[in-house]
Parts: structure tokens; sequence; C-alpha cells
């Protein structure tokens, strides 16, 4: 039987992306069939990353949200967090078209790259650090894909800290801070606050704020072409 097991959970692995039916995280699996039997016509699934693999730039958020990207299948679309994250990517270069917070709105990434630090959506928004840990073989697997990275973009501590042990930092050598900037071999991660409407209606995370972040990155792609 645990072979059995064993060999269920090497199916559901891609290089990148976990399968529809990942049972790594039985916590996160219960929660996404009690999602699939209350709302039928919701995505329900690991949410895949969005956005080309040749891009130069990552963004790494926390995990979907449950009316958000675990409704819609699309990173950090059809709630709060997508309109800030959206808008911005869009002033400066990175996205074009018009956001309309569902995934058929023809929204395209330009050399930018969406995924998240647990691809199912957790219970409170809040991820257990066992499954943080299990899922950051896929977001391991997302640098290994990305031949053209040179930036990424770490919203929140969770994307931060599993980010670093992902590229093999140690803590201490990458402190997380707003603003803040550390070099990992060949890339920079540029820290920020999590776009959250709970972070931008307590005044942690302004919008300029956030479009300082994106307009560090785009300065720093820039001056490297």
């Amino acid at each position: 039987m645990a072979a059995a097991r064993g060999a269920n959970a090497a199916a559901a692995v891609t290089a990148t992306e976990p399968a529809a039916n990942c049972p790594l995280c039985p916590r996160l699996a219960a929660f996404r069939q009690e999602s699939r039997e209350r709302q039928p016509g919701w995505f329900n699934a690991p949410v895949p990353s969005f956005g080309s693999a040749d891009a130069a730039l990552l963004i790494v958020g926390l995990a979907p949200g449950l009316q958000g990207a675990n409704r819609t299948g699309r990173p950090f679309t059809g709630d709060y967090a997508g309109d800030l994250l959206y808008a911005t990517l869009i002033d400066y270069g990175f996205a074009r078209g018009e956001y309309k917070a569902r995934p058929d709105d023809g929204l395209t990434l330009v050399d930018c790259r969406i995924s998240n630090a647990v691809r199912c959506v957790p219970p409170q928004n809040k991820p257990l650090p066992a499954e943080i840990n299990t899922c950051r073989q896929f977001l391991s697997g997302v640098f290994g894909a990305m031949p053209r990275l040179r930036a990424v973009v770490l919203l929140g501590r969770i994307a931060h800290d599993t980010t670093i042990k992902a590229v093999g930092l140690r803590a201490s050598q990458a402190p997380f801070g707003h603003g803040a900037v550390h070099q990992a071999g060949t890339l920079k991660l540029y820290d920020s606050y999590h776009c959250s409407r709970y972070n931008t209606n307590t005044g942690v995370l302004t919008p300029k704020m956030f479009g300082d972040v994106f307009a560090k990155v785009r300065a720093d792609l820039d001056a490297g072409k």
C-alpha cells in the first residue's frame, strides 16, 4: 500500500506544476474537494503559473485566494490583490491589455511570469509550514525552467522565505524587508509586502510603495539589456 501511495504521489508531479488532483498535502486536498462540492463551477485545483517560461521577471505570491485564483484558475485574478498587482504591472510595462478580473480578459504578461509559493488554496489563507515545504519543489521547478530569469519579486514573508531556500541562500544572507534587494547568483530578489487588501487598507503597503519596487525592477532590467 505504501508503494502504491508513493507511485500515486509521483504521478501527481511534473517539473513545475502539480496535477489537478495532487495528493501531496492532505489538508489542502481535502479543502480543495470541499470547495469542489460547494462550487463545482470553480477552478478548484492547484493554480498553474501564468506567463511565459522565457520571461526575465518572476513574481512569487503566497497562495491562491478562495474566491480569487481558486475560483478563476489564474494567479491573482478575482480578488483585490490582483487589482493592484496587474495595474502596477501594466504601469511598468510588464503586462498589456485590460485587467477585468477574469482569465479570459485578454490581459497578457510581457517578459513576466507569476507563480505562488503554495499552489492550492489553504484554509484561512494560511498554509502550514509542511505544506510550504512540500510545494517548494514546484517553485524550484519554475526557477529551473526559466533560462532568461534575472529578477524575482517576492510578495510577502512566506514567498520570501521559501524562495530563499529554493535558491540556496541562508536566511541571514537575505533578511526580509520591503524594498530590500538581495543577490542570489545571477538573480536579483526584490522584497515587497504582499499586495493584499489588509495591507493596503491598514497602510502597511501603499500603491506608491508597491510601484517603487517595480520601478526598481524595470530600471535594473533595462540597464542590463
